[in-house]
Parts: C-alpha cells; structure tokens; sequence
C-alpha cells in the first residue's frame, strides 16, 4: 500500500540521518593543549596527588587537593602512555590505597585496566564532569561523550550521568543508565577510594579529594 511505502521510505531516512549523527565528530568538550603545558600539568598533577601521601602534624588539619581539567587530562595521558612520565618522586606512605599511584620512576599508575580508546578529552564545568572518548562500536569508530556528577558512597566514588551523546545524536539517560550502574558495580574495587580521602567531588570546575 501507498501508505505503507511512504512510512518505510520515512523510516529509511530516519535511520540514515541517525546514523550519520552517530558518525559525525561532536563539538569538543576542551581546546588543545600543547605538549609543553601537557608535561607541566602532569608535573602538577603528581605534586598534589602526593599531598594527599604526606604526614600531618598533630593537630594540623588536612587540606584539599583541587585538580584542574588540564591537570586531570595529563594524567589520563600518563595513564594511556601518552605521555612520557614525570620526575616528581612519590611520597612515602606506609599506608595501603587503590587512588592513583606512583612506580618507582614517577609514572602514574591508575587501579584496574585503562580501556583502549583512540582520543579523548576531559572537562569540568562548575559541579559536573564531562569527558568525550574515541572508541568502536560495531566496528566503527564512534566519540562517545557522557557528562555526570562524581561523588562518594561508603568509601566508592559514584557517578551519575546527567547527558549521554553518540557522536552527534543525544541519547536519553534514561536508556543507557541501568546499563551503566552495572557497568560500575563491575569495576566496584577499582572505585574504592584511598584510606586517606573522605570524598571526591567536582566543584567549581575542579575535581577536589577531601582528605579524612
């Protein structure tokens, strides 16, 4: 029937323009940032991380540690092996901790398997995190952005999903949020926060570690 083809020829269209959606490159969630102040922001990086290993005097209160997006950005890429690692020598800790880590030779070392992804970028804007990440999906490559709130539960860190694009194309939360608690649950150690930090929130477009 005439009707019936017009509803196939719309679902066609449809599908096309929805998949050229998920093929299309997205906006980019950070500008570039040249090496140089790459290799420095992970030198940064390193140096507040070790705060959180330092000892504190008697009845001296523990700071923060706020980190940046550039900063948090660099140590993905030390993680990934980006990034040559930095010089700053970690500090001693006679504590055990699963956060990120320091070897011997400075390079940061996160808990658990850093997925293989091809490109990606971090963000933080005021109380949310946004990260965009090249990956395959069906075999084709696909940006995938996710923008959330961090916070902590009974000494996990948690994340819920506020937006949820594929490439171009917005996905309902709703849709994929199951999906992604489980996904969570499943890398429930490498979440445990370390002995030494309370909390780990975004606030004011920094990703901030409240030490107990």
């Amino acid at each position: 029937m005439k009707w019936q083809r017009i509803i196939s020829i719309a679902t066609l269209a449809i599908s096309v323009f929805t998949l050229v959606l998920v093929l299309r490159r997205p906006a980019p969630v950070a500008t570039p940032v040249a090496p140089a102040a790459m290799a420095a922001n992970a030198q940064s990086f390193q140096e507040k991380v070790n705060r959180l290993e330092e000892p504190k005097s008697s009845g001296e209160p523990a700071s923060e540690v706020r980190l940046s997006s550039g900063e948090l950005t660099a140590a993905i890429a030390q993680a990934t092996g980006a990034l040559p690692a930095t010089s700053a020598a970690p500090a001693s800790s006679g504590g055990s901790t699963s956060a990120p880590a320091t070897t011997p030779s400075g390079t940061m070392e996160f808990p658990g398997a850093v997925p293989n992804i091809k490109d990606y970028q971090v963000s933080m804007d005021g109380d949310t995190l946004r990260g965009q990440f090249l990956t395959q999906i069906a075999g084709k490559d696909v940006y995938l952005t996710v923008a959330g709130h961090l916070g902590s539960k009974d000494g996990y860190a948690t994340f819920e999903a506020t937006e949820v694009k594929l490439g171009d194309l917005s996905v309902p939360v709703s849709l994929v949020n199951d999906a992604l608690q489980k996904k969570l649950m499943e890398q429930r150690d490498q979440l445990k926060l370390p002995d030494n930090v309370k909390d780990v929130k975004v606030e004011n477009g920094e990703l901030v570690f409240v030490p107990k």
